[in-house]
């Protein structure tokens, strides 16, 4: 009986969590869309974007 109760209040804690990052995941994600973090890059034409080497063997 013991052992229900402790997994069922990790199991609790789990889905606590996991909720509780994906409320704080989301809230940066909005921050993250904010069309002023645009006007901040510096030469974004500058980029560029390469494919990744084979590694060594």
């Amino acid at each position: 009986m013991i052992l229900r109760a402790l997994f069922a209040v990790l199991v609790l804690a789990n889905v606590g969590y996991f909720l509780w990052s994906r409320a704080d995941e989301s809230a940066r994600q909005a921050a993250e869309r904010e069309p002023q973090r645009l006007t901040q890059q510096i030469q974004p034409q500058w980029l560029k974007v390469e494919p990744a080497a084979a590694p060594a063997r």
